[in-house]
């Protein structure tokens, strides 16, 4: 039973080491064309996030938000603190048949949206009878 688990690409899932304190929650939805990760990355904009392909199959996604902003210089006095600094990463080992090549991530409002492409998996080919011949 672990190996059924443990060997599916949801393995990475279990594994997957945050970076600093907080793990970007995600969802994975599948449809008969692709694969759809949708990860929570409040406040990261495009320039924040990176996401790559590494190893082959392994798709990495880090995010960590800029140095502080104007308003929060050294003179600041800080009364609450309690949001953390938004830096995360997460892995996600890929199945087979998918258009690493073609994939695309984009950012809005909060939700960074990675599109992994799935190659038309070929058809099993038929059993079919195979005539004997004899030479009696």
């Amino acid at each position: 039973m672990a190996e059924l688990f443990f060997g599916s690409p949801f393995r990475r899932l279990v594994y997957a080491r945050p970076y600093g304190s907080a793990t970007a929650a995600m969802d994975w939805v599948e449809t008969p064309t692709s694969h759809i990760l949708r990860i929570n990355v409040p406040g990261l904009g495009k320039d924040d996030v990176k996401v790559q392909v590494e190893d082959g199959n392994v798709l990495s996604v880090r995010g960590a938000a800029k140095e502080k902003g104007k308003e929060e210089n050294e003179e600041a006095v800080w009364h609450v603190a309690e949001r953390g600094k938004p830096e995360f990463a997460r892995e996600v080992a890929l199945p087979e048949h998918v258009k690493v090549e073609q994939i695309k991530a984009s950012v809005e409002n909060g939700v960074l949206t990675v599109l992994v492409p799935k190659e038309p998996v070929p058809a099993r080919p038929r059993a079919r009878p195979i005539a004997v011949s004899s030479k009696l």
